[in-house]
């Protein structure tokens, strides 16, 4: 086996590897969703999906040789075979072309397996988030059970207070009642005769007004007159002069 085929070997067994390790049921998707999580991932991040798209590539260049080997010695293979050339060169040819039904093989599932992988780990994290979700809206539903049961307690409580209590606080709220009435009567009284007092004092207001104009309009009447009859006495006083 060349060099590059001992590498895609190695590849596959590793992903086989990486696959059975995820696939173990005890650890849980949270572990992997912590593991994922490092600094470690996040740094290496830009890279993955470059390198993602290279291996594909290699992987996909290296599956195309491979079908091209196996077409090529099939192909030999048969002429061959139906040939009477020496069995020497009728193995020689059997084993390229195991070799690169073999190539064939290791491409191809290596090809495979690392879109699994890649689809394995996507899933393994979705599934973390929504275990993760799943537990605060446990959480929440929970919560909101015991809040509703606290209430439902309460409001039995309550029920029972007011059976017990229910003709005492009726008896309290009809006598308060009517003390309202009586105050709202007394209110209404006590609105209407301050209304009219306030409507007697404003008759008396414009009364007063009325009559301090007519008063007003009197004394600049006597004023102008002593003062013609100060003005005709004084005359009247020169001429005896």
């Amino acid at each position: 086996m060349t060099l590059q085929w001992t590498a895609v070997a190695t590849f596959l067994y590793a992903e086989i590897g990486l696959i059975l390790i995820f696939c173990l049921p005890f650890i849980p998707p949270q572990r992997w969703q912590k593991i994922f999580s490092f600094n470690v991932w996040s740094r290496i991040a830009t890279f993955w999906n470059k390198a993602f798209l290279t291996i594909i590539i290699l992987l996909i260049v290296l599956f195309l040789d491979a079908v091209r080997e196996v077409r090529k010695y099939s192909f030999t293979h048969t002429i061959e075979k139906s040939s009477t050339s020496s069995p020497n060169a009728y193995e020689h040819t059997q084993m390229k072309l195991f070799r690169s039904q073999r190539n064939l093989y290791i491409s191809g599932f290596s090809l495979f397996f690392w879109l699994v992988l890649r689809r394995l780990v996507t899933l393994i994290t979705q599934l973390a988030k929504e275990l993760s979700n799943q537990g605060v809206l446990k959480t929440q539903a929970e919560n909101t059970n015991k809040a509703a049961k606290k209430f439902m307690e309460e409001n039995e409580k309550l029920k029972w207070v007011l059976k017990s209590y229910g003709k005492d606080e009726e008896h309290i709220l009809e006598k308060e009642n009517k003390k309202l009435v009586e105050d709202q009567q007394k209110l209404k009284a006590e609105l209407k005769r301050t209304s009219d007092a306030l409507s007697k004092a404003q008759n008396d207001v414009m009364t007063m007004k009325v009559q301090s104009e007519r008063l007003s309009k009197e004394y600049d009447r006597l004023l102008k007159e002593h003062s013609e009859l100060q003005d005709r006495l004084g005359k009247g006083n020169k001429k005896d002069l």
